[in-house]
């Protein structure tokens, strides 16, 4: 192909790039992630992708791969694709339509492809699918390692409750047997809890405060069951025990015995702890009542952590559920607790939300879907 009619070939794709677009969208509608797409949103990176091949076959056609990788490379096309979740392959396969799209333009209008047109417009489109996928995989990567390092920060922050727990257990211990004579192996049990979990304090605020920048954690895999509320809440009131007597606040369960909720018991067991540990420290000297029913539209189950405690400022309300959030900058705070109960609840389809006054308490609730 001569350089004449390389430049007939661009002034080609320029004059029927309107009709080469509609027919390409006409054929990437059968993909399943872009039925519902307007045009806008579907056309994306292509118009600018064919100006890339117009340039490419005016400026220099007998380029090579490596030869165009080793001066300055395109940006990457597909960005948005990848960014709203779609399949790789989907994302392949618009260039490679888009491809044929050209080929069966040029074969309408005589045009051949052969020689130096034919390897300018594999290399530009080879060279955008490479850029696609590789921008695919560092997102990829970068998502699993975020995902990782802040499930690790939720199950750190979820451990600093029942460490407390144990550290108040703990304590009352030694007070009870510093009243009278401990055998010498008893005492040294005593001071050895007393380390250790001092230890394990300072590890989980360790990882805590080096996961405070993270995002909201994705990905999270449920293993739902029918799991028995009354139970669940019951063996939690008993573990916080301690810390609620520190504070004289008073647990009550008010969950009926046999009422279920299909969750994963494990992610509901920490989405009660957070919401009673944040109770106990709102409500110094008080009542915290846990409670839940079923819907009577059958739909679910809604949970209920009320206290009469100090209440939230109206400033705040809006932002208690979210990460790094703790009103007025308490120093203990990571605004990690009330973000968990949002992001496990959210995982199990359902709805958290808090109603509160100040100065007279709070009602947390959170909505759990039932099985379909």
């Amino acid at each position: 192909m001569t350089p004449d009619n390389l430049e007939r070939l661009a002034t080609l794709i320029r004059e029927q790039r309107l009709g080469v677009l509609s027919q390409w969208r006409k054929l990437v509608r059968e993909l399943p992630s872009a039925h519902t797409l307007d045009n806008p949103t579907l056309n994306d990176h292509m118009p600018g992708l064919l100006d890339e091949l117009i340039a490419a076959l005016l400026r220099n056609p007998d380029l090579t791969i490596p030869q165009a990788l080793a001066g300055q490379s395109p940006a990457a096309h597909g960005l948005q694709r990848i960014a709203d979740a779609f399949d790789i392959e989907e994302v392949v396969a618009e260039y490679n339509i888009l491809r044929g799209c050209i080929h069966d333009m040029a074969e309408a209008h005589q045009v051949s492809l052969q020689g130096p047109a034919f390897h300018t417009i594999n290399r530009v489109f080879d060279q955008a699918i490479g850029l696609a996928v590789q921008t695919f995989a560092t997102r990829r990567a970068q998502d699993v390692l975020e995902r990782r390092e802040e499930y690790l920060a939720f199950v750190a922050h979820d451990l600093r409750t029942p460490l407390s727990a144990i550290s108040l257990a703990g304590r009352v211990l030694e007070k009870s047997f510093s009243t009278g004579e401990t055998r010498p192996e008893v005492d040294r049990m005593l001071k050895a809890l007393r380390r250790n979990v001092i230890h394990l304090e300072k590890l989980v605020s360790k990882v805590i405060d080096e996961n405070t920048s993270l995002k909201t954690e994705v990905g999270i895999k449920l293993e739902r069951r029918e799991t028995e509320l009354w139970a669940l809440v019951e063996g939690l009131i008993h573990d916080l025990a301690p810390v609620a007597g520190t504070a004289s606040t008073r647990l009550v369960n008010n969950v009926p015995d046999e009422l279920t909720a299909y969750a994963d018991a494990s992610l509901l067991r920490r989405v009660f702890q957070n919401l009673i540990a944040n109770a106990i420290k709102h409500t110094p000297r008080g009542e915290i009542v846990i409670d839940a029913h079923k819907r009577p539209d059958r739909s679910g189950v809604e949970c209920t952590v009320a206290d009469n405690g100090t209440g939230i400022s109206p400033d705040f309300v809006g932002k208690v559920f979210e990460k790094g959030e703790t009103e007025g900058g308490e120093p203990d705070g990571r605004g990690l607790g009330l973000a968990i109960v949002k992001t496990f609840v959210e995982a199990h389809g359902g709805t958290a939300t808090v109603e509160t006054e100040l100065g007279r308490g709070s009602i947390f609730r959170f909505f759990l879907p039932a099985k379909v």
